[in-house]
């Protein structure tokens, strides 16, 4: 299932064994290398540590009631994901990053993304067009696939301009065997019986 980033912010996050809700969502931990959600920061009053997180591949499931995990100790801090300690401590945002393309042609910001909920991976930028280019679309989708690069100052995506000319040469023409020139006779098929 596909959600914008901005639904998942302030989600509650539900204990499997309490029933209740454990914390909310705050920001999302963006890995600016594979564009993945590996993470939210959360807040609560039942946190044991401040900055606390909960990875994504914790989650359990998503449902109507918001994030479910099993219990409490799927809260951590930073230092306890050596792995991923550094993509944390990037605090990497990705809304209100600017959007180029490839020939350094402005096209807006970023003001959200779409992720797939099973794997968490963003599959779409929404971007705000400036306000000269917004009378016809004040909005565009960016599919990760037109993507080149991701930076610290700017997300670079290919450019839609047609880059190179090329030219049809062709040394037989196409002939529609439906339209011929001269209509030609049928002729008639008898099928004799002995």
């Amino acid at each position: 299932m596909l959600l914008t980033g901005s639904q998942l912010i302030d989600m509650p996050i539900m204990g499997l064994q309490t029933g209740k809700e454990l914390a909310r969502t705050r920001v999302a931990v963006v890995n600016p290398h594979n564009l993945s959600i590996i993470g939210y920061r959360v807040s609560g009053q039942h946190l044991d540590y401040d900055p606390s997180f909960l990875r994504t591949a914790d989650i359990r499931e998503m449902g109507s009631l918001g994030m479910i995990v099993d219990s409490s100790d799927e809260f951590v801090e930073p230092d306890d994901i050596i792995t991923q300690k550094d993509i944390y401590e990037l605090a990497y945002e990705i809304e209100g990053k600017q959007v180029i393309d490839d020939h350094k042609k402005k096209i807006g910001k970023v003001m959200d993304y779409v992720i797939d909920i099973d794997s968490f991976v963003i599959q779409q930028l929404v971007v705000k067009r400036p306000l000269l280019k917004s009378f016809n679309d004040d909005e565009l989708l960016v599919h990760r696939g037109q993507i080149v690069e991701v930076n610290d100052d700017a997300i670079i995506i290919k450019s839609g301009a047609v880059k190179e000319k090329v030219e049809v040469t062709s040394s037989q023409r196409y002939v529609n065997p439906f339209r011929q020139s001269s209509p030609q006779t049928e002729s008639a098929h008898s099928d004799t019986q002995d």
